[in-house]
């Protein structure tokens, strides 16, 4: 049913992520399906941003979180699992809609956190944003309790 599965991860918070790997390497058991595991990093080439750092800052900041998505990857995927991994730029939202059709991909399983009522209007959530601007399916893990 499923070729490719697209999992967000969030590297500040690792654990937030377990769940809809998990989740995404049994669906790749059950499917076939390759895993694309992603991680965003908003702004980085921003000029304003951009002008605080050295030069090369920008790549080597890129290699070190994808240097720490395919660590996190290495722990959480078992053997035998496709999957690959990159690193995007941007804000989450259009870097994980952008990289799903960018990839092909059929599913994105993410993870959304819990939160208040107010908060969503305030800040927003990556989850229905995501949900909104995606043109294939979304599998949204609820946190547990």
């Amino acid at each position: 049913m499923y070729k490719h599965i697209l999992v967000p991860v969030d590297l500040n918070d690792e654990s937030f992520a377990d769940k809809a790997v998990e989740h995404a390497v049994w669906l790749s058991g059950q499917t076939g399906a390759t895993l694309h595991l992603l991680t965003a990093l908003p702004g980085i080439h921003n000029s304003m941003v951009q002008s605080y750092f050295p030069e090369d800052a920008a790549r080597k900041m890129k290699q070190d979180v994808k240097n720490n998505l395919k660590a996190f990857a290495e722990r959480m995927v078992p053997h035998g699992v496709a999957y690959d991994i990159s690193v995007a730029e941007g804000k989450p939202y259009k870097a994980i809609v952008k990289t799903a059709e960018a990839l092909g991909c059929d599913l994105i399983v993410m993870p959304s956190h819990k939160r208040s009522k107010a908060n969503k209007l305030i800040i927003g959530s990556v989850a229905s944003k995501v949900l909104e601007q995606s043109k294939v399916s979304v599998l949204i893990m609820k946190p547990q309790g």
